[in-house]
């Protein structure tokens, strides 16, 4: 592809990002049957029963959701599903959860530079309760931690360019 053509790809990725922020979908979408999961308002929302939590992550920089829910104290099961098919060297996502109080723009900052740890700078580990590894199209990760105190934990994607359009809360009741 000459370089015309890969920067209107990007233009047009980048303006249909924006324009479909907020709006809820109308094709379903494929779920395992074994997640027992709800979405609640314009899917912004998801609450986990025995907090199981699902989140994808597309070739358009965006997760499927900006809001999580779980309930404190109790073992927590994420999925990162990167749905796309692009590779993780062109289009990587993973999804860190960060302690209560952390500077989200510092930490993606600091994480541009941390290429040989895959995006996650040893420097912030005090910073991240937990994070998926990088992922690229077709492949997914599980994690499992818990949340001991009630509050709003903000998540993102640290691969570069990506936490200004791939981030949300994960709210511990």
């Amino acid at each position: 592809m000459n370089k015309k053509v890969k920067i209107s790809m990007l233009v047009l990725m980048g303006f249909l990002a924006i324009t479909s922020c907020g709006k809820k979908e109308t094709a379903p979408t494929e779920e395992s049957t074994e997640v027992n999961e709800t979405t609640e308002g314009e899917g912004q929302a998801a609450t986990a029963v025995n907090n199981v939590l699902v989140v994808e992550g597309n070739d358009q920089m965006q997760f499927n959701t900006g809001e999580l829910r779980a309930t404190a104290g109790k073992p927590i099961t994420l999925t990162l599903k990167h749905v796309g098919k692009i590779p993780k060297e062109a289009m990587g996502h993973n999804l860190v959860i960060l302690q209560e109080g952390t500077d989200e723009a510092a930490f993606a900052s600091k994480a541009i530079t941390a290429k040989d740890t895959d995006y996650i700078p040893a420097s912030e580990k005090a910073s991240i309760i937990a994070h998926t590894k990088l992922l690229g199209g077709g492949e997914e990760d599980t994690i499992e931690f818990t949340i001991d105190k009630k509050g709003t934990y903000n998540f993102l994607c640290t691969f570069p360019g990506h936490f200004a359009m791939m981030k949300g809360v994960l709210i511990v009741e």
